[in-house]
């Protein structure tokens, strides 16, 4: 990101309005949330946070709240067949469905946006319980994914009303190294990414911060283009994908064909030590894409000087980029569920504002290969 760009944001964070303080929580629909949320905690280190079900008065659903520092996953799975939970779940696979976002004012955001065309998803509603009162909103936005806006002023609750501490002194492992939602990245469909930029833009007062067309996204089989949203603080950020034209059938083409439609395909994870994070994550089951080890032949040559050693990148698989203000380590997980769909990116930023551009086309080439041998390229 150039330092005009950055200028440019800087501007926009003070005329904001729609200020938004980071990702609240992500919630997936799934089909059993209670092993869900074992897997979560298990795999990946979250810690056990709330529960909401018959027990607290949710007739129709059951939700598993789990937390690891500031990143929150909610898992919720349908108690019976007659609800949208369901019809979600038979439709996509486990998959994102909410993407709540932390607001000063919920009420205002969901005035501001459905003002200006979003089509609203949920009205202002007060939850109360003896903890204080949450307010949340929402809107739709591509596929069957919403944004709520989450106000927690007023709220001193372990999570939101409705929910009740979630603790097994049984049930908890030690914390990965995962701190926050980096960036949310939206598969969309043929010809659908510019249309969705501009709802971003004029419904969510986004900025369009980085563009990739199919030149630099694509390998000898496939191509996507992507455009990177962000909101004005930067504490918000929502690659939109969409296919382009290629010999073979794109990774966005094969979500979209299982997934039977638009959705997040990834949510990145930042921490502040890949290496650490990447083994605990190993050790403990997670499989991640690899590219060949030829990638790390002329690494250092690419991308200059870096603080740590090759070895255990090279050993784990982790990719490196440099942009003008920095570099970044990522490495991407296989997907999550049986359904080629939803997967999770590792990100460590040393200064880097940019999303690993250099290292596209060795990380599509590998997802190729996957691709290959599900019989889906």
């Amino acid at each position: 990101m150039s330092t005009v760009v950055a200028e440019q944001l800087k501007q926009h964070a003070q005329t904001d309005f729609l200020p938004l303080m980071g990702t609240d929580y992500v919630e997936f629909y799934v089909g059993n949330a209670k092993q869900a949320a074992h897997y979560y905690v298990t795999a990946f280190g979250f810690q056990p946070l709330a529960y909401a079900g018959p027990e607290t008065g949710m007739k129709d659903r059951v939700s598993y709240a789990v937390r690891q520092n500031k990143l929150t996953f909610v898992l919720t799975t349908p108690l019976r067949s007659d609800n949208e939970i369901a019809d979600h779940v038979y439709k996509h696979g486990d998959g994102v469905k909410c993407l709540a976002l932390k607001v000063e004012d919920a009420s205002k955001a969901w005035q501001e946006t459905t003002t200006r065309g979003a089509q609203s998803y949920m009205e202002p509603v007060v939850l109360k319980d003896s903890q204080g009162e949450l307010v949340m909103s929402g809107i739709h936005t591509y596929g069957e994914v919403v944004h709520l806006f989450i106000e927690r002023k007023n709220y001193n609750g372990v999570f939101m009303p409705g929910y009740r501490v979630w603790n097994n002194p049984y049930f908890k492992t030690e914390e990965t190294g995962l701190l926050y939602v980096d960036h949310c990245v939206g598969n969309v469909g043929w010809n659908q990414m510019n249309r969705w930029v501009q709802f971003y833009e004029e419904v969510m007062g986004f900025r369009n911060i980085l563009s990739f067309d199919d030149k630099d996204i694509s390998t000898e089989y496939s191509a996507l283009m992507s455009k990177v949203m962000s909101n004005g603080n930067g504490y918000v950020k929502f690659p939109i994908n969409e296919p382009a034209e290629g010999k073979k059938k794109s990774q966005v083409e094969e979500f979209l064909e299982f997934y039977n439609g638009e959705g997040v395909q990834h949510v990145a994870m930042a921490t502040n030590d890949i290496v650490a994070t990447v083994t605990a994550l190993r050790n403990r089951g997670v499989e991640f894409l690899r590219v060949p080890t030829t990638y790390y032949d002329d690494l250092l040559e690419r991308v200059g000087t870096i603080d740590e050693d090759l070895e255990p990148l090279k050993e784990l698989g982790i990719l490196v980029d440099r942009d003008e203000e920095g570099y970044l380590l990522q490495l991407f997980s296989k997907p999550v569920q049986d359904r080629p769909t939803l997967f999770f990116e590792i990100i460590q930023r040393k200064g880097a504002k940019s999303f690993g551009k250099g290292n596209f086309k060795a990380l599509f080439e590998a997802i190729e290969r996957e691709q290959e041998a599900r019989g889906n390229l």
